[in-house]
């Protein structure tokens, strides 16, 4: 998640990473204070960041959604592509291995 520290004006000082804090605040990745704060600090490498974070995150909600269309009916999984039908499975082996029943909140989110 993503948390910003302020200054005693209320601007935005610091962007970080990682778990909320008393001097943290939760933001979203496209809260346009964030985005102007990275823009005129030229921070630019920090926001391709952030960029490929909400990927991660994206990855998921689409191997869900896949999951979802094929449980329905709507599509079969030999519908896809030859190499996304791989990537799927890889992923899901990697998934499985990795968790076992354990949920994780990265999966989450």
């Amino acid at each position: 998640m993503l948390f910003v520290e302020r200054d005693e004006h209320g601007a935005i000082v610091a962007i970080r990473q990682g778990t909320a804090g008393a001097d943290r605040e939760p933001v979203s990745f496209l809260d346009d204070e964030v985005l102007s704060f990275l823009k005129e600090s030229g921070e630019l490498d920090a926001l391709s960041q952030m960029l490929a974070l909400s990927d991660n995150s994206l990855i998921r909600v689409l191997e869900d959604l896949v999951d979802l269309l094929i449980s329905k009916k709507i599509i079969l999984f030999t519908d896809l592509p030859q190499e996304a039908q791989e990537k799927i499975r890889e992923r899901k082996r990697i998934r499985q291995h990795l968790s076992k029943d354990d949920l994780m909140v990265a999966d989450i989110l």
